[in-house]
């Protein structure tokens, strides 16, 4: 007889190798044809709705791996709502206008932006916009994403833009929209003004220049022969100086340096002696700043005044305690300026040049500038000094190159009118990390107003129209009849219709007697757009509602995606546009540094996946610490893919031994299971409870981390190891194997649930190989619920204590086996002297031989009893030797039976009475 026709050894369909490359995408398109997305909200329908808002990414380009990172957290997630009992939709969106759009197109050769209107260049942009949306859904759909992708929200739809215009003037009404000159970031390189939130700093070298202005009008302070000392590191603005600030309550000094007379203030006097080589000088007086208000300095460039004010933002940080004020070039300057009046100049135009409002200096670009306006000071004598440094300086965020503050004429949001309930707004909001409430509460406190304005094509434009005496009209009537036009047409018409074609019908205004307008041509700034995805999106769509629970993008978007929308969101209702925040981190390589092309350490979600596949990638996302920083590399996603060999093992050895396993028939009652079979049913209850709480605090480490541990300890290393011997060995429906498969049965489900968030692919091809499920994809099920059992204190403790038991009984078997003195466990005999309670453990729990997978166990005396040969541990020492007898070709066990059965005398007694019994006609 071939006793190997006896063995009951695991069968599965389940391919050891994932081959994920080539699986997965065959499997999403099952998931495509099937429409498991609408499959799974059908089967959701009715229950509490849970909405992660998308927040959207730009529409240009591969996705790369902070996209990944951001769109496989948001599909845990939805992922596990879905199954936990909720109805979590999820609408992917895209924000597709702004200024990379119409660079990818200037630059690509093909596009003569010169030679076409604005309408047609724009038509341009939208085409590329949607080609590029095609792309990144393929990509982000690769990623195992599921969604709504083919009911995408799109910043270039009609009813987007029609509802974004419906905020503007919600805004507008209340009195938060104005235009105004004033200084903003401007950036010469793309020619138009910028937010806060498309600005980056880098390094830049700029010279430093201290600069006298002699006194015209001392007011009874000063005598008139004086000198202003003011330092800046940006000569350009020299032609643009309109005054000196000074702070009221800090000390100035008068000194006296060789034959001129400086003021300077009285806490920066020692570093300016050094910085300036001053010798042997001589303070001639002290008083306050306050002293000197409305003083009047010569300009040294063209011989105006030059008015001394009190500004509270001086400090004695650097410089010289007496800032040099030019009001269309800084945010403070023009603040104080306004308080004494004095005019907004600005003598540089859009492209960064000098105009002729400066004098000396037209047609030069404002950086070139510098060197002749230095040396013009210099030769009239008000030069003090010159160097360069290099300081941390703004930068336009798309181009990279220096930014400037000019004075404009800009359309605001007005955040000083209701920055109180912006703060409120925040504090009712969950934030995770929750240094991220600091973080936005204190970007909001402290910003200005918000420019909204921009000059460039693509974009929606501002809906204002101007009467003949230039005044802006914006009324509820203008509003919603621009929005049902947008909604109807697109935005595209306000570039290519007469402007009394989108007025409504009939309009008139006391700003227009004659019945002419005109419109507004600068667009919304791109922050404008998605920050109003509350309104074009959660209210515009029926499947999803305003406050969403959730927005979850990287920790830039404080400055970016969560202030902007926070912003329109109060504005509009008055309340968050979300009950939580939860930011992410970074993508950065494996040594903690930037991802970049120069360096060469870019890592590309679309080749790990073609590589590894999506769900290495996925199990990568859930391994790392997300709200910090995260690493990737090669060698990161190659110790990623080791655990996912072992989880699929795990599977694959479930799925294996229950071949035979029938639930609705085979399933054996729960108090008719062993201790053992109970206690890895308890520790599965331990593991269903931890990783449903990592879900629902979306610490996914702590889920990974917890099936990881209880795939290799318990279940490899202890409990499928023990249970071969019963799972091959015994007659199929010996009750210990069926009650070892009922265990195995319930293991197998609950991790496949527990895993699907996460494994997304992987969880779907288990679930196809499960006996007697009904469902067609683990993804139309609910996660596990923990069992109740009795006793089950008592229960962990016997059979943690055993495992504890069990590891020093494996140091023993493993010292043997290094000294030569046995090979295989099973060739084994172990003879155990034991005192207390592990004796009285050992005493209670039968068949130790099949648990320490040995030949035999004998419990002898005391464990002060062991000979000297024993391996001594806490309470317990061990005797390990070779076990006595033949070994048993059917089971391997050593046995002193093997023989005793004439017909079968190669088996050990139980072998050969489950073949005689069971196999007889084999």
């Amino acid at each position: 007889m071939d006793y190997k026709e006896t063995l009951l050894m695991p069968q599965t369909d389940f391919p050891m190798r994932g081959n994920l490359p080539n699986r997965e995408p065959e499997r999403q398109a099952t998931w495509k044809e099937s429409d498991i997305y609408q499959k799974v909200q059908q089967r959701t329908e009715g229950r509490p709705l849970f909405v992660l808002h998308d927040g959207p990414p730009y529409a240009n380009g591969d996705i790369h791996m902070g996209h990944a990172l951001n769109k496989i957290l948001k599909d845990f997630i939805v992922r596990y709502k879905s199954m936990s009992g909720y109805h979590a939709p999820y609408v992917p969106g895209w924000d597709t206008h702004g200024l990379p759009i119409e660079t990818a197109l200037t630059k690509s050769g093909k596009v003569n932006r010169k030679a076409m209107s604005v309408a047609e260049f724009r038509k341009l942009c939208e085409e590329y916009a949607k080609k590029q949306i095609e792309r990144q859904r393929e990509q982000f759909m690769r990623l195992g994403v599921r969604g709504d992708w083919w009911n995408p929200y799109v910043t270039l739809e009609k009813e987007y833009e029609a509802q974004q215009i419906k905020v503007f003037g919600e805004m507008a009404k209340k009195g938060y929209i104005y235009k105004g000159k004033k200084p903003v970031y401007w950036s010469p390189s793309s020619e138009s003004a910028l937010a806060e939130a498309e600005i980056e700093y880098h390094d830049k070298r700029s010279p430093s220049i201290y600069v006298a202005f002699q006194v015209k009008e001392g007011n009874d302070v000063l005598e008139g022969d004086e000198a202003i000392v003011i330092w800046t590191t940006t000569p350009w603005t020299i032609p643009a100086n309109l005054g000196i600030s000074v702070h009221p309550d800090l000390d100035y000094n008068v000194v006296k340096v060789a034959d001129r007379k400086f003021v300077v203030a009285a806490g920066l006097l020692e570093s300016l002696e050094k910085e300036l080589e001053w010798e042997q000088v001589e303070v001639l007086k002290t008083f306050k700043g306050k002293a000197l208000e409305y003083v009047k300095a010569e300009h040294p460039l063209y011989g105006r005044d030059s008015l001394v004010m009190c500004g509270e933002h001086v400090t004695l940080d650097a410089g010289t305690g007496c800032v040099h004020t030019a009001p269309g070039h800084g945010e403070e300057d023009y603040l104080v300026g306004q308080k004494y009046g004095l005019d907004v100049l600005c003598p540089v135009d859009d492209k960064g040049n000098m105009t002729d409002e400066a004098p000396g200096f037209e047609g030069l670009f404002y950086d070139q500038a510098n060197k002749p306006i230095t040396e013009k000071l210099d030769e009239i004598g008000a030069l003090l000094k010159l160097t360069f440094i290099t300081h941390s300086y703004a930068h336009d965020w798309r181009t990279k190159k220096p930014v400037i503050y000019r004075a404009t004429a800009q359309w605001f949001a007005s955040i000083e009118q209701f920055r109180p309930e912006l703060l409120k707004a925040i504090e009712e909001v969950e934030w995770l990390p929750k240094w991220g409430e600091t973080r936005l509460y204190n970007m909001v406190r402290d910003r200005g107003d918000w420019c909204i304005s921009r000059q460039r094509a693509w974009g929606v434009p501002i809906p204002v129209f101007y009467g003949e005496d230039g005044e802006p009209i914006i009324t509820d009537e203008t509003i919603d009849h621009v929005s049902a036009l947008f909604r109807e047409h697109g935005s595209n018409i306000w570039f290519e219709w007469e402007t009394e074609q989108l007025l409504p019908e009939g309009f008139t205004s006391p700003h227009s007697p004659n019945g002419s307008f005109t419109r507004e041509m600068d667009i919304m700034d791109v922050w404008f757009d998605s920050g109003s995805s509350h309104q074009a999106v959660l209210e515009e769509r029926a499947d999803l509602v305003r406050p969403a629970d959730l927005y979850l993008e990287g920790s830039d978007q404080y400055r970016g995606w969560f202030n902007s929308s926070l912003s329109t969101s109060v504005a509009v209702t008055g309340k968050a546009p979300y009950k939580g925040v939860l930011s992410h981190g970074f993508a950065l390589d494996g040594e903690g540094r930037k991802m970049s092309k120069s360096i060469g350490n870019v890592v590309v979600p679309n080749d790990v996946m073609k590589q590894l596949g999506a769900d290495i990638l996925r199990l990568w996302v859930a391994s790392v610490d997300y709200q910090a920083d995260v690493r990737v590399s090669d060698k990161i996603l190659k110790q990623v893919s080791e655990t996912y060999r072992k989880i699929r093992n795990t599977f694959r050895f479930l799925l294996g031994n229950l071949h035979d396993f029938d639930p609705a028939v085979n399933r054996v009652a729960t108090e008719e299971l062993g201790e053992v079979d109970l206690f890895m049913l308890v520790k599965l209850n331990e593991v269903v409870e931890k990783a449903k709480q990592g879900y629902e605090h979306y610490q996914f480490s702590t889920v990974y981390h917890t099936i990881h541990n209880f795939c290799t300890i318990e279940l490899s290393s202890f409990y499928m190891d023990m249970a071969k011997d019963t799972l091959y060995i015994e007659h199929a429906n010996h009750p210990a194997r069926r009650a070892i498969q009922t265990v195995m049965y319930d293991v197998l489900v609950a991790l496949t649930k527990l895993v699907s968030p996460i494994l997304s692919h992987t969880a779907d091809e288990v679930w196809e190989h499960i006996p007697g499920v009904s469902e067609e994809s683990v993804q139309l099920t609910d996660m596990p619920e923990a069992k109740t059992f009795t006793d089950v204190e008592a229960l962990l403790a016997k059979w943690n204590h055993f495992m504890s038991v069990r590891d020093d009984v494996l140091k023993a078997l493993e010292q043997a086996r290094n000294e030569k003195k046995i090979g295989k466990s099973l060739t084994a005999a172990i003879t155990i002297y034991a005192s207390g309670a592990v004796r009285q453990l050992l005493s209670s729990i039968p068949s130790l031989e099949k648990l320490f997978i040995v030949s035999a166990v004998k419990l002898a005396g005391e464990a002060g009893e062991a000979p000297g040969e024993a391996a001594v541990f806490e309470d317990l020492a061990i005797v390990v030797q070779q076990a006595e007898g033949e070994t048993c070709e059917r089971c391997w066990v050593v046995s002193t039976t093997v023989g005793s059965d004439s017909e079968h005398p190669t088996l050990c007694s139980s072998c050969a009475e489950t073949v005689s019994t069971h196999y007889q006609n084999v």
